[in-house]
């Protein structure tokens, strides 16, 4: 309730808070693949259009975060989400199934009101591509069920949620380089999936900016002749695990049952376990029951210390 009262009064969006709070928030970059994210919305708009009486999970799509200051792809990323979430929202047929949601100025306090209140947290980055990621465990801890790649901290993540208990798609690290290997073409997942051309084409034929019909024409050219991030090749393998994730919401016990797992094996993750691993296996240093000195009362007292070159017990 607390992010649905935020939503409405920093964004002006009134959002279901029954629905499924699906959740990516970090940093905007292409093999975060936030863009695929965007794909499977428009592929739920473009279903809901042909049947809108078919029973579906209803969901809030929330993505949030900041792109570098000249990351042009990054930056037209996100006027498409934002276009693609007006023309959502303000579609009867739709929003009362789908909404869409831009969350501004991502940062540590929004991070506190979005990451307890996420029921689905994205970790779409292609294999291979993200070293770590921290953002996924404070999702887990909060009793946020992930889909996901097995890329970065999702690996082991996985391994102790127990695999039922996750939401996996998308190809692994060795089938992305034999892909690549091979000579990826993009353009072949393109004419053989209906749905997915119809998505590429009305982003490059300005369904989402009809004011500028060519202005997404480099997203959707990109992904057909470039794709540098495979997110066609995982496009088909995303959508019909996210079918699998709205059927699991409808079912209040087993999706609760994945929650209760997802929180109990979650302490593998704690600051303090690194940390005594790093002592251990990386710094070859051990643990001391010494009392640490207690901290310096005034900012004048330490600056003192500093310049006299000593402390003072």
């Amino acid at each position: 309730m607390k992010l649905a009262s935020y939503i409405e009064q920093n964004n002006g969006i009134l959002v279901d808070p029954t629905s499924m709070f699906d959740i990516q928030v970090k940093r905007f970059h292409e093999y975060k693949r936030q863009l695929l994210n965007i794909l499977h919305t428009i592929t739920l708009y473009n279903r809901i259009k042909k049947n809108p009486e078919k029973n579906i999970a209803p969901r809030t799509v929330m993505i949030g975060g900041k792109a570098a200051p000249g990351y042009h792809m990054a930056k037209l990323i996100i006027k498409l989400f934002n276009n693609m979430a007006f023309i959502v929202n303000t579609d009867t047929t739709v929003n009362k199934k789908l909404k869409c949601v831009f969350l501004e100025n991502y940062r540590v306090s929004l991070a506190e009101k979005i990451i307890p209140a996420a029921d689905l947290s994205e970790q779409l980055s292609t294999a291979g591509m993200e070293a770590s990621g921290t953002g996924n465990m404070k999702f887990m801890l909060n009793g946020a069920l992930t889909i996901g790649t097995l890329d970065g901290a999702n690996v082991e993540m996985r391994q102790e949620m127990g695999a039922n208990n996750f939401f996996l798609f998308g190809m692994t690290v060795e089938q992305v380089e034999d892909l690549r290997n091979k000579g990826y073409n993009p353009r072949e997942y393109y004419d053989r999936n209906a749905e997915l051309r119809q998505c590429i084409d009305q982003i490059g034929g300005g369904y989402f900016s009809p004011e500028d019909p060519n202005l997404f024409k480099e997203i959707a050219s990109s992904l057909i002749n470039h794709d540098r991030y495979m997110l066609l090749a995982d496009y088909a393998s995303y959508v019909k695990v996210q079918e699998t994730v709205g059927e699991t919401f409808l079912n209040i016990p087993a999706w609760t049952n994945m929650v209760a797992m997802n929180i109990a094996a979650s302490g593998k993750f704690s600051s303090d376990r690194t940390i005594s691993e790093y002592a251990r296996e990386i710094w070859k240093v051990q643990p001391k029951k010494e009392k640490l000195p207690a901290p310096y009362e005034s900012l004048q007292k330490e600056q003192e210390v500093i310049e006299m070159g000593k402390f003072v017990k």
